[in-house]
This record gives C-alpha cells, structure tokens and sequence, in this order.
C-alpha cells in the first residue's frame, strides 16, 4: 500500500468512546443513549453503536467459511463466474410465452429459473401435461440452468415435479440435470388450508418420490422447508426463522415414518426465505437461519452440511403506486441477500403488483442482480459481514428468539400440529396487527404511498395478457408410473390458511376510491389549506399536511380564500403561537362559510376544530374521514 496516503482522520483530535458518548448526551440535551435506541418487532436492541464488548463469544461460534458446521458461508471462496445463481421467477399463463421469456432471460444473464405453476393461470404458467412443460422448456438445458418449481396451485407439488422429472429424463445426460422440485406438503397446508387424502398420504408419495428420483438425478433437490409465507403474513424475523426451521423439522419427521431416513431426506432439503429493504435485519436474518440449520442438525445427530439458501425479495414491501420506488426496495433486498449468503436469489420484479411483468420488470429484476454480482463485486468475498459487531451481535440475539418460537413450535406437536390448532396463525395474527397499525401511523413508513405520494404518478407497464384457457387438474399419470399405487387416502387435513398482506393496502384502498372518484368527475378529492402567518411560519405544518393527505388521494389546494377553494373540508397550519391568537377565530369562520370539517396540524384545541393531525396520528383514519366528509365511496 503506498506510503503517502493521507489518512481522513489526521485533521481530527482522538477521540474515544467516552467523548462519543458525551457529544450523543449533549445532543439529546441530557438523554442517555437509550433514547436513539430502537427495538425489532421481536424486541431486539438496535444500538447505534457497538464495539467488539458486545460480542465477546464471535470468535467461538462463527469459524470459517466452508468449514463444518457452515454457520457462515457454504464455500470458502465463491465462484467468481457465478457467485449465487440468478434465479428469475416467470409467471405468465401462457407455456408459450414463457418458453420465450425464458430464452430470452436465460440468454441475459439469468443463470437459474424458478417456473411457478398454477393450472388457474392466475399466479403462473397453466401447466397440466407433459406436453404443455415441454412446450415451456423447449431448449432450456437444465444441465447449466437449474429450473426450480414453485407451486402455485393446490398440491404440494409432486405431481408436477413427476412431470419435471420424466421431463429431465429424456435430456441428454440425465444425471447432469440440476432441478429443485421443491416440494412441500406443509406449505400447501400452510397456503390453502387443505391436504386432500390428510398429511400422511402425502407425505407417503413425497418420500416415494425422492426414492426414485435421487439417483437418476444425483445434482437436484426435492423438498422445500420455506419461511416466505410467514413472511407475506406478517410475521417477524424470529417467527419466519422459527417456522423456517419447525418446516425442516416436521417434514424429516413425517417422511421419516413415511420410510424415509432423516439422513437420506435432510440434503434434499432447499431453504427459502425473504430479504426486503432493511438490508441490516436481513442480511442478519440469513446468516442466523444457517446457524439454526447447523443446530438442528446436530440434535439430530446429522452430519454437517451446508444449507441450500435461496433468497426472495419480499412482495409484502411492493407497492402499486409509484412503483418505480420498487426497484429501490428490490436492490436493497437483494444486497441483503447477497451479503447474507444466498446461494440462490430471486428479485421480483417491480411491476408485479400491477399484474403479470413483461419484459421491462423481469430486465430490471434480473439487471439488479447483475450489477451487483458484476459492477459492485458483491459475492467476491465469502461472508462479508462475518466479525461486524452489528452483525454478529443481531444474529446472536435473533437466533435465541428465533429458536424460541421454534421450540414453542415443537412444544405444540410440531408444526403441522401448530397449524391446525391454529397456535401460530394466532402469534402471527397479534404481530400482523401491530404492524399493520404501525403502517397506518406512518412509523413504517412507505416511500411513494404513506410518505411523499405522487397524486400524478406515471403507470408503469405489464403484460397484455390475453384471456388463457384455465387448465384442468395436473396429469397424475406420470406420478402413478414413477410411484405407484400409495393407497387409499386419509381424512384431509385442514387449517385455516395464512393471509397474504400488503404493507401499503391499507393506504392505496383510499388511493383507489379516490382515483375512482377522479375517472368519473375530472376533479380530484380536495382540501383547503388555511395557512396562518407568513410562509416561514406556516410551511412546514403545511407540507406535512399536504403529504399526510396525498397518501389517501387528497389534494391539498392553496387558494386566496376558502370559498375560492371549492373545498368543503379545510385543514388549519400555522405555529403554535399563531394558534393561540388566531385558531379558533379561524376555525368559527371556515365553519361558517361551509366547512363540513376542520383539521388543525398539531395539538391546539378549540371547539370548531373536529380532528388533529400530527406525527403518529393515524393517518388511515383521518383520510378515510376525510373521504368520507366529500362523499367518496
């Protein structure tokens, strides 16, 4: 390194610990540092500082990558050609279509792909015979591209993968094949609510079919223990965890008494889990999910391997207004990804709230993983964050709540037993609502939707899709020649089913009714700003309002007067000192003039003055009031 650098701190005097800690006290006017101290939704610290005190234990549990138990990275230095596998997700109905928008992706930079299926067209590719996958996969050599399932449609995937794998049995070089079937009985539980013929059966046909598909393709995976449906139902980063590692579990469990040895059934296993834009959370979230891994597998006296990671942008993060801000969410996710160790990401693309992406989303989407796997070399060092005290620190004190909901989990009977009592859809519930209230008061906020709308947003484009004949029921055909007869089915196993949330719903509701409410009058939904005092004094407050009502579709109109607004509601801003001399007086006189309603922007009170608004008030409520007062329904 050269010698004559000139170091960035040699202006400065040293400082130590002790001097930072007076400065954060005198800035916080006498508060300790516990007031900028903030807390996961699971009650984890989040300090603004941490030093190497915090984590005494790192250099005992991390060890070194690609070593046994892999609690920090599968390989010891990645692949520089392909440091994760760009695994791009395609959904049009059409096998058709997608055959080419496969082709096409594969031919630019995508290096995997993820082939969601659903016979009813609405969320994947209406795939019900052989003919309709070959017809998708016409071209796509597996042997360089592994094509993964994920299974949209009411099964949990194995007739499908049945179809894959007598697919992948007339390729050249079957053995070479690298497919993940990822099939799961319990996701299909936890997403519809239903396994027809109960749990038993089906896991008798799953643990038939990985007999009969591990040696013919020694390079692919069968099963699927995922935490992505937690995840879209509001859950917390220890619960997506918890379950993450109870779904590993049960399934070894079952397919155990079904015939099939946890040992011969664990390396079948592909973990899935999701990263949104808290890249700190998520890139902790992974790295504790591989230290979870390595424990369970040592209570379950399995040798150490490395965990199959693939990574999902979040969906619940995604929104359908300004969904260009999406592509922002999409890069912060995928660096958590890429910084945590995924050997597999998928991004979704940006345009998927509005409908089935076209070329433009999935571009995106493929070219955000790109840049970073290319441009920002971010797969070049294995476990990058390994030894941040941050890091090591949050993913320390997310594996002991982690592990926590997991025994609660197998305390319960498991997590299938967990499920159909209903114990964890009610623990995730309680975390879901809190959320979703934090949402409404903008203390999670949304960029785009809760936080600087844009009540003229440009659309952004999706697929024409033309109308899809739905498909019948998936050909069980192949799956009765690759298996067999199981026998009769049980009684059907039933639970109530995960909801699938959106973070910004409740805000693009209200954005809905009054964008109905413009296509039909010309004129948006409004309100007058009765501003007080001159602009230094009142424009803050005013800005606030005009943000706080854009996020339910309301314009904020500035007018000499409000009769000129044409407005029936008002909102008061001002400072406090004006409020005291003029609020009240003004407030009488808006409601004289017509005013169905009066806001006041802080917490001055008067008898005109119906409702407040004000950091932490929910936002949810006063617009829907608000719309409400100018008759939009």
């Amino acid at each position: 390194m050269p010698s004559d650098l000139l170091p960035l701190s040699s202006g400065f005097e040293t400082a130590t610990e002790a001097d930072w800690l007076a400065a954060v006290t005198k800035a916080l006017k006498g508060g300790g540092i516990d007031r900028i101290t903030r807390e996961t939704r699971d009650g984890i610290a989040i300090k603004p500082l941490y030093r190497e005190t915090d984590f005494p234990s790192a250099q005992d549990v991390r060890g070194a990558p690609g070593e046994p138990p892999f609690l920090r990275s599968a390989v010891a230095e990645p692949d520089a050609y392909l440091p994760w596998d760009i695994r791009q997700v395609f959904t049009h109905p059409n096998p058709a279509v997608t055959n080419a928008e496969i082709l096409r992706d594969l031919e630019r930079g995508v290096s995997s792909v993820l082939l969601s299926l659903d016979c009813s067209g609405q969320a994947g590719c209406v795939i019900g015979n052989a003919a309709d996958l070959a017809t998708a996969l016409q071209g796509v050599r597996a042997d360089l591209a592994t094509i993964a399932l994920a299974h949209r449609g009411a099964g949990s995937g194995v007739s499908a993968s049945a179809l894959l794998a007598e697919w992948a049995a007339k390729q050249d070089n079957p053995e070479a094949q690298k497919l993940a079937f990822n099939i799961s009985p319990i996701t299909q539980l936890i997403r519809t609510g239903i396994v027809e013929g109960g749990l038993d059966q089906a896991f008798e046909r799953t643990a038939a079919f990985i007999k009969r598909v591990v040696d013919p393709f020694p390079l692919s995976t069968s099963l699927m223990s995922e935490a992505l449906t937690t995840h879209e139902a509001g859950g917390t980063e220890a619960q997506e965890l918890g379950v993450l590692m109870a779904h590993a579990v049960d399934t070894l469990r079952r397919l155990d008494a079904a015939g099939l040895a946890p040992s011969e059934a664990a390396n079948q296993i592909q973990f899935m889990a999701s990263t949104d834009a808290n890249y700190g959370l998520g890139i902790a979230k992974l790295r504790t999910a591989r230290r979870l891994w390595a424990r369970v597998q040592d209570a379950l006296d399995l040798p150490a391997a490395p965990m199959k990671l693939h990574a999902v942008t979040s969906a619940r993060m995604l929104t359908k207004y300004d969904p260009w801000v999406n592509m922002l969410r999409g890069s912060a996710a995928c660096f958590a990804a890429a910084i945590g160790g995924a050997d597999a990401i998928t991004v979704r693309s940006f345009n998927s709230p509005l409908g089935i992406p076209e070329e433009l989303g999935r571009r995106i989407a493929r070219n955000t993983q790109i840049i970073a796997m290319e441009e920002s070399g971010l797969g070049r060092v294995s476990d990058p964050s390994g030894g941040a005290w941050f890091t090591e620190t949050l993913s320390e004190d997310l594996a002991v709540a982690a592990w926590s909901e997991f025994q609660q989990i197998e305390a319960e009977g498991g997590l299938t037993e967990s499920l159909i009592a209903g114990h964890l859809q009610a623990r995730i519930a309680e975390k879901r609502a809190a959320l979703m209230k934090a949402v409404s008061r903008r203390k999670v906020p949304i960029t785009g939707v809760s936080e600087f709308p844009l009540l003229e947003g440009v659309d952004a484009p999706v697929a024409n899709v033309a109308p899809y004949q739905k498909g019948d029921s998936i050909d069980p055909a192949p799956l009765t020649a690759l298996i067999g007869d199981i026998g009769a089915p049980g009684e059907d196993a039933s639970a109530d089913a995960l909801p699938r949330i959106s973070l910004a719903e409740p805000f693009e509701t209200l954005r809905d009714r009054a964008e109905t409410h413009f296509r039909k009058t010309g004129a948006r939904p409004s309100i007058y700003l009765a501003t007080l005092g001159p602009l230094a004094e009142h424009n803050a407050r005013a800005d606030f309002a005009r943000n706080l009502f854009a996020a339910g579709g309301i314009e904020a109109v500035d007018a000499d007067s409000f009769s000129a607004s044409g407005c029936t509601i008002a909102v008061i801003c001002g400072s406090d000192t004006r409020y005291e001399a003029e609020a009240a007086d003004v407030a009488n006189a808006l409601k004289q003039m017509g005013a169905a309603r009066v806001w006041l922007a802080g917490k001055f009170e008067a008898d005109s003055i119906d409702s407040h608004i004000k950091m932490g008030c929910d936002v949810v409520h006063e617009c829907t009031l608000a719309l409400a007062e100018l008759g939009v329904g």
